[in-house]
């Protein structure tokens, strides 16, 4: 009987230890080259070259290079999710 609230606490504290280093995992990521990994792996279809200019445009982290960024995969039909979390994680030291 002992075991339910130890199992509760412990199961619990596994949970916030996981949520924290999902909401840091972005962050960790955030570089142009995972920019194109991560349109590269959702979307082989896509041209290399393209996905490149366009990550390396959204490395400024501004919102207008974001915006950049997204229209310019979008332009080679990559999908509006894909394209998106992508340019997210495009800027450098971000």
């Amino acid at each position: 009987m002992r075991y339910v609230p130890r199992l509760a606490a412990a199961l619990s504290g596994l949970a916030l230890a996981l949520g924290g280093v999902v909401a840091a995992a972005p962050a960790a990521h955030a570089t142009p080259q995972a920019c194109f990994y991560t349109v590269l792996e959702q979307h082989p279809g896509a041209n290399p070259e393209v996905v490149e200019r366009a990550c390396l445009i959204g490395a400024g982290g501004t919102p207008e290079a974001l915006r950049a960024c997204y229209f310019e995969l979008r332009r080679d039909y990559v999908p509006a999710m894909i394209a998106y979390e992508a340019c997210r994680r495009a800027p450098e030291g971000t």
